[in-house]
């Protein structure tokens, strides 16, 4: 990794293409990566910090100081005094461009100043509890769990009608076979929200609103899976296939035993897919789910949005710990996806 980063085209010193490539890479690298680091920073402030203006990077809070008389600590600022001296005081109330402020150390004198004479002190403050009272105040357990369920038995199914069908359309012959694969890729044509009434009507004919395996199960049959996995299996030899047939083995144990170990670095591609697509998904939760104890993370993290009020700390923080697992498998699975797809797509 060291080697790969500090090789550069010119031997004694920088050529003007390691410049140019560096400072591309540089500008991707700030591009891609900024708005995450932000998010990050962000789900660590405080309320109050968050709502700052001009906003900072790093979580800076404004200081608070108890004051003899008040019951609630007061926010303190740097202030200008009319004889010109700064000193740190306390805020005790704000009345248009006049705020009165009090000297904690004498809680009895107070003097008006202009609000542009005053500036808030700020101390770095790291506001963990953004995460731990998502568990202690809300149902996150409950959310994880419902995406953890949805997307693992989602992917699991998917693998198993897909790859089916792949493998009934890349070695068996039949009247319409084209016909057949054609009419499954045309679907990919066909935008998610078209169907969205004619699905939730099904799913309501069969009784799985407000069921998770309502969210499962009209999403296990993907044209994208099936296209991926039939071109992967066109490059089977199908003299292995004959072999197993002539030791009398089952078309079930063919596929079984030959077909899916054989077409793992494709099976590998459409798992990550499907991770990413089932543990995303809005829309059909959004439609099948209407009771709290069975939403996802995307629906819960919706339901933080209110008319009036925003929790925006909680809803940072929760966004971050949504972002977590794809992350962690697509970082580490990502090579099996340039892998499968390229090839997928030779025969």
């Amino acid at each position: 990794m060291r080697n790969f980063l500090t090789r550069t085209r010119g031997h004694t010193r920088l050529h003007w293409t390691d410049w140019l490539s560096y400072g591309y890479l540089l500008v991707g690298l700030v591009t891609m990566f900024a708005p995450i680091l932000w998010l990050l920073m962000s789900s660590l402030k405080t309320e109050s910090a968050i709502s700052q203006f001009p906003p900072s990077f790093l979580p800076y809070s404004q200081k608070t100081v108890v004051v003899q008389g008040h019951e609630k600590p007061l926010p303190l600022f740097l202030t200008k005094l009319p004889d010109g001296t700064l000193r740190e005081m306390a805020q005790v109330r704000r009345i248009g461009i006049m705020a009165t402020m009090v000297d904690p150390a004498q809680p009895d004198a107070t003097v008006q100043v202009n609000i542009n004479d005053r500036a808030p002190v700020n101390e770095l403050k790291f506001a963990g509890n953004n995460y731990t009272d998502l568990f202690a105040k809300f149902s996150f357990g409950t959310y994880l769990w419902n995406s953890v369920f949805i997307t693992v038995m989602a992917t699991l199914l998917t693998l198993l009608i897909n790859s089916m069908a792949a493998f009934a359309l890349s070695k068996y012959q039949f009247p319409g076979q084209k016909a057949v694969f054609m009419l499954i890729i045309a679907t990919l044509m066909i935008p998610p929200t078209i169907i969205l009434v004619p699905v939730f009507l099904v799913i309501n004919s069969v009784g799985l609103l407000n069921s998770l395996w309502g969210v499962i199960l009209p999403a296990i049959a993907t044209p994208t899976g099936v296209f991926l996995l039939r071109q992967y299996m066109l490059t089977i030899p199908d003299e292995l296939l004959e072999a197993a047939r002539m030791d009398h083995a089952s078309e079930w144990r063919i596929y079984w035993k030959i077909i899916l170990p054989l077409s793992a670095p494709a099976l590998a591609v459409l798992a990550i897919f499907s991770v990413m697509w089932r543990w995303n998904d809005f829309l059909l939760p959004l439609i099948v789910l209407s009771k709290s104890e069975f939403f996802t993370l995307q629906l819960a993290l919706n339901s933080f949005q209110g008319e009036l009020n925003t929790q925006w700390h909680y809803l940072l923080a929760m966004t971050v710990i949504t972002l977590v697992p794809i992350t962690l498998v697509f970082a580490f699975l990502q090579k099996y996806i340039t892998t499968g797809i390229a090839s997928a797509g030779v025969k």
